[in-house]
This record gives structure tokens, C-alpha cells and sequence, in this order.
């Protein structure tokens, strides 16, 4: 089988929205064929989720209300990439004192993902976090954080969450498999300098 070229070139690009965490835009983008399609594009700014063990292989998850779903979900530390010039790392240690009052002594990357490539530039990057302390969480304001409960979950339970349906937030199910999968391999995981060609840049470029 030959090995198709084309690159999608983009014939033209038209804002219809910009909020605070997302923007949509639609492409018209020339097709192998020739003709040209048009795609819509959610512009996400990023985000890093945590996989923190602590020395008994106990999972730190949280539970949320997520409006969107209408419910609350377990799901791992995670936060937006929305500090301009931060470090994915750095977010995620401000992330999990933040989210779970907790700091770790060895990082490493764990995944990247890139959640719905049909429609969204949307990448997490996860990290895998040990050695952990106790920082204490400060007051998360009033808005759904307030009502944010945390859990040290046993890893084999949390794995038996996701496969149950339990636990359904996407980044949490794959970090929660990935740190099982890496438990017994811990030189499995990258280091946090490892590049990542997918983080997303045009959101935050619109805010320059």
C-alpha cells in the first residue's frame, strides 16, 4: 500500500466563538480529493492530570460535579494549561496542592492524550506522581470546588472502577490503567522533559 502525502491544507478559517476555557472555529480544508470540506474546530487551552500513589499504591482521586453531565465523577487532580508561560509540570504540582493538598517528590509522565481529535485539539498530558506529603488544601472559593471530595482509592479498586463503569471521566480511566499497567515497571514512565508535539498553542495565542 502506498504511503498517502497530503497535508490538508487550510483554505480559510473563521472565528465563531472565544470563551474563557474554549473557541470554535471553522476550517474549509482541501481534501486528497480535491474538494473542500468544512470542519469545526473546538481550540482548547491544554490541561495536565495527576496519577498521585502514595507508599501503599492508594490512587488520589476526587469527586466533582461536572455540569456538563449533569453529575458528580471521580477523577484524577487535573487543571488547564491557563498560566501563561508555566511549565505543564509546574501546573500540575500547583494543581494537586490545590485539588488535593498534597505535593510529590518524583514526577515523571505517565500519558498523552489527545481526547476527541475528531473535533478538538483538547491534549492532557498525565503525570505520575510519588513520594507523596501532606501540604493541606487551601479554601476553594465557591463555585462547584466547594463541594470537591477527595479519596485515597487502592489502585486495584480504582481499576475496578473503570472497568465497572464507575469511574468514566476518560483522562482518569486512562491514567488509572497506565499507573497500573506501570506499577511493577516504573521505568516505564517518561521523564517531564520529554517533549510533547501535541500541546495545544493557538487558544493561548489569542489571549496575547
Amino acid at each position: 500500500m502506498s504511503e498517502l502525502r497530503h497535508d490538508f491544507p487550510v483554505q480559510s478559517t473563521k472565528d465563531i466563538y472565544q470563551g474563557r476555557v474554549l473557541a470554535l472555529r471553522v476550517d474549509e480544508v482541501v481534501m486528497p480529493g480535491g474538494h473542500v470540506a468544512v470542519r469545526e474546530v473546538f481550540e482548547h487551552p491544554g490541561a495536565v492530570a495527576i496519577a498521585a500513589l502514595d507508599a501503599e499504591d492508594r490512587l488520589m482521586m476526587l469527586h466533582q460535579y461536572r455540569h456538563p453531565v449533569r453529575r458528580r465523577l471521580w477523577e484524577l487532580p487535573a487543571g488547564l494549561l491557563d498560566v501563561a508561560g508555566e511549565e505543564p509540570v509546574e501546573t500540575a504540582r500547583r494543581e494537586l496542592a490545590e485539588e488535593a493538598g498534597i505535593a510529590a517528590a518524583q514526577w515523571s509522565v505517565l500519558l498523552d492524550m489527545v481526547a476527541s481529535p475528531g473535533f478538538s485539539d483538547e491534549a492532557v498530558r498525565v503525570y505520575l506522581a510519588r513520594g507523596i506529603t501532606e501540604v493541606g488544601r487551601p479554601e476553594l472559593g465557591d463555585d462547584e470546588e466547594a463541594d470537591l471530595v477527595t479519596r485515597w482509592v487502592p489502585l486495584p479498586a480504582a481499576v475496578r472502577m473503570a472497568l465497572s463503569g464507575a469511574l468514566v471521566n476518560a483522562v482518569a480511566v486512562a491514567g488509572v490503567l497506565a499507573a497500573h499497567a506501570v506499577a511493577g515497571a516504573p521505568s516505564a514512565a517518561r521523564p517531564v522533559d520529554v517533549p510533547w508535539p501535541d500541546r495545544p498553542t493557538r487558544f493561548a495565542g489569542r489571549a496575547r
